[in-house]
């Protein structure tokens, strides 16, 4: 009973334990658009991000901002507004600010990959911080001086400016990649072919192709040998080769039908 109670708990543990998301704040410093601002909740959301401090926004709340948000209404309602970036920044374990310009007093200067791994190293003992600037021109010296590590996202050498949402969702989904890997969905797996079945439509299909004449047994040359590589080459599945004979039984049903009428 004292197991059975033991491993209960430590399942409830396992399921209740905050992700490392979840002491990640994403920080935007006078943002002037507030589409920008809903677009930056849906890009947190759909990443496991939820908690977004604005600065000094120009125009918020507004209607684009809950219009852009698309679905991430419950981040956009959560958010909070403070005066000043160190308000913002109160508890932070690290703040990784995010500028495509090189600044000549930025501390350590990291990829956007690389800094999620540090932001994750860091949201082990307290929360992170992700700052961005404004529209117009990013962040200050000030407020990149406020940073313990420099993010950059690496672009075109002439067109190195992402839109604010954009750069939000490039850094959310480097965070989520490194929180939890690159799991994608899986195709759902088919009943392969048979050899057996593959040799009768092979079979089937040389047949019909001389029927056709567009191949002569006479003179072979290479056409079977690639229709042998390309068959191997495709992998077929067992419904895949049920529908290539139905193909070439219609084919045969005509060439019948043609030759009746000829006669």
């Amino acid at each position: 009973m004292a197991a059975k109670g033991f491993n209960r708990a430590f399942y409830l543990y396992i399921a209740v334990m905050p992700s490392p998301l979840d002491r990640v704040r994403v920080v935007l410093c006078a943002p002037s658009h507030p589409g920008n601002i809903g677009a930056s909740c849906r890009a947190m959301q759909t990443m496991g991000l939820s908690r977004l401090i604005l600065v000094n926004p120009q125009r918020f709340p507004h209607a684009d901002a809950v219009a852009l948000a698309a679905g991430a209404t419950s981040v956009l309602d959560a958010a909070s507004i403070v005066s000043s970036l160190d308000a913002a920044l109160d508890g932070v374990a690290l703040a990784i600010g995010f500028t495509a310009r090189p600044r000549e007093f930025a501390g350590a200067v990291l990829s956007a990959r690389d800094a999620a791994r540090e932001a994750l190293r860091y949201a082990g003992a307290g929360d992170v911080a992700l700052v961005f600037g404004s529209e117009m021109s990013g962040l200050s010296n000030d407020e990149v001086a406020r940073c313990q590590v420099v993010a950059t996202i690496p672009a075109a050498p002439d067109a190195t400016s992402l839109n604010l949402a954009a750069a939000v969702q490039v850094a959310a989904y480097e965070l989520r990649v490194a929180a939890h890997g690159e799991t994608v969905w899986s195709a759902p797996a088919f009943e392969p072919a048979t050899q057996e079945s593959i040799a009768e439509l092979f079979a089937h299909g040389e047949k019909t192709l001389a029927a056709l004449n567009f191949f002569r047994p006479s003179q072979p040359r290479r056409l079977l040998p690639r229709l042998r590589r390309l068959f191997a080459r495709a992998r077929l599945e067992k419904e895949e080769v049920n529908i290539l004979r139905g193909i070439l039984a219609r084919i045969d049903e005509r060439l019948e039908r043609l030759e009746q009428t000829e006669k």
